[in-house]
This record gives C-alpha cells, sequence and structure tokens, in this order.
C-alpha cells in the first residue's frame, strides 16, 4: 500500500498508509486532532526488503556513492586474452 502525507496547521506532515481506493482528503491529526490536509507527494510505493529492493537501492546509490578501490588490480602474470577470436580482425588498422 502507497504511503501519503498530511500536513496538520499547528503539528506539521505526518504519513499514513491507505489503500488506493480508499485515500481520505483530509484526516485528524495524531498529535492535536485538527484537520489535516493530503499534500501532493511523489508516490511512495517501494518499500520493502525484497532482493529486488535491495538491489535498487543499491544501484541508485552507486551513482553517489561509488566504490572505490586502493589500487588498480595486478594482471597476477595472467595471459591476457584478446577480445575477439575472430583472425579478420587482425587486418583491421590498429590506433
Amino acid at each position: 500500500m502507497p504511503t501519503y502525507l498530511f500536513r496538520c496547521a499547528t503539528c506539521g506532515d505526518t504519513e499514513r498508509v491507505f489503500p488506493m481506493a480508499s485515500v481520505p482528503a483530509t484526516l485528524d491529526c495524531p498529535a492535536c486532532g485538527a484537520s489535516a490536509r493530503r499534500r501532493p507527494t511523489g508516490a511512495v510505493l517501494g518499500v520493502g526488503t525484497s532482493p529486488a529492493m535491495r538491489l535498487l537501492d543499491a544501484t541508485a546509490r552507486s551513482a553517489s556513492e561509488p566504490a572505490v578501490v586502493p589500487s588498480v588490480p595486478a594482471a597476477g602474470g595472467r595471459r591476457v586474452r584478446p577480445v575477439t577470436t575472430n583472425p579478420l580482425h587482425r587486418r583491421l588498422p590498429r590506433p
């Protein structure tokens, strides 16, 4: 179920969860009992702990917090394989 934001004139914002079919335009403020109006906000539908949500969160986080490595990885004596095994590609001009 989506989370909706309501604003009370005296207490401020409060979040409530309602089914999409039965969202009220106003509700009673939980702190003071005054009328709180629903604020237009973006939908908050993706709240959970599923593996898909963890992947989406990690992907979004990597845009602003990239992983930092201490150094360039060494080749370790491994033979570097060519990108392609097509013999016709050997005839292409080299940069």
